[in-house]
């Protein structure tokens, strides 16, 4: 092979490569950091088979390959992917994990207090992000809570009330949706703190409790967006045409396609504690 056609040969592959880290940017796709690694409890939605993305990966994938709004690049190696530097290559990040992330404490900061505050940028949390970082105030803090265990498992059916059915992640379900998934509730919660997008209805869901249990909710951060939403336990969910339009309209928000207000509601947060009270004591006469 002559040394002419080397040399043109790695200048076209130079040039392909460059065209693709370029292109997503110029054609105004979102770019998407799924980090789904586990340093605790292993999802079924998060577990890669024999080196095979994970449902939940999968779904994203695909997601954005259908809605020409985002790419998504997954990983489940937090210590080699999520640092300052390759976090300028993304718009949203988002996680599916648990536990404690090997993530150093520089780039954890500057995503929290500076990446994250920048215009056009946001988190998404799905489930157990909430379940990640516990003992660490800076992170539940911005999240909003952190993981209290989970009364209402994979297999329970519940009623949940949406509160904002026009906020654009919550369109698809309409004012009052039944679905099956794990449901978490929260300590460390803050509503003085959050937009409640909808929570569990404690009067139509078993077994009740005497306190309100968020499932979604919203809140800005600087100029940037976050966006928890606690369902995708179970697998199943990651196909769900409504969770998946759902997904698509948390993106649109971040994106500015799609704006909606997210004041702080703890009036809301009030009155649904009053609400499952009431529900919790009338089960128990």
């Amino acid at each position: 092979m002559s040394y002419r056609f080397m040399t043109a040969c790695c200048l076209l592959i130079c040039s392909v490569l460059a065209f693709s880290a370029d292109t997503y940017a110029a054609e105004g796709k979102t770019r998407v950091l799924m980090l789904t690694q586990s340093k605790g409890f292993t999802h079924g939605s998060v577990k890669r088979q024999e080196e095979k993305l994970a449902p939940a990966e999968i779904a994203m994938i695909q997601l954005g390959k259908q809605s020409d709004l985002f790419t998504v690049d997954c990983t489940q190696d937090a210590a080699a992917d999520f640092t300052k530097e390759n976090l300028q290559n993304y718009d949203i990040v988002m996680f599916y994990t648990t536990g404690m992330l090997p993530i150093k404490e520089e780039d954890m900061q500057y995503f929290l207090n500076d990446w994250l505050k920048q215009k056009g940028h946001g988190f998404i949390g799905f489930h157990s992000a909430t379940d990640t970082y516990k003992p660490y105030e800076p992170y539940w803090d911005i999240i909003g809570g952190s993981f209290n265990g989970h009364p209402w498992n994979a297999g329970n059916t519940v009623t949940i009330t949406v509160h904002n059915p026009d906020f654009p992640a919550m369109k698809p379900f309409g004012k009052e949706f039944q679905f099956k998934d794990e449901i978490y509730q929260y300590k460390n919660w803050q509503p003085e703190k959050v937009h409640v997008l909808m929570s569990l209805n404690m009067e139509k869901s078993n077994p009740k409790r005497p306190y309100q249990v968020p499932v979604a909710w919203a809140k800005e951060w600087g100029e940037g967006k976050v966006f928890v939403n606690n369902l995708g336990h179970n697998p199943e969910t990651w196909a769900n045409p409504k969770f998946q339009e759902s997904v698509i309209g948390a993106i649109k928000w971040i994106r500015g396609d799609a704006p909606a207000a997210v004041p702080p509601n703890p009036e809301l947060s009030k009155k649904e504690d009053e609400r499952a009270a009431a529900a919790a004591k009338s089960e128990s006469k």
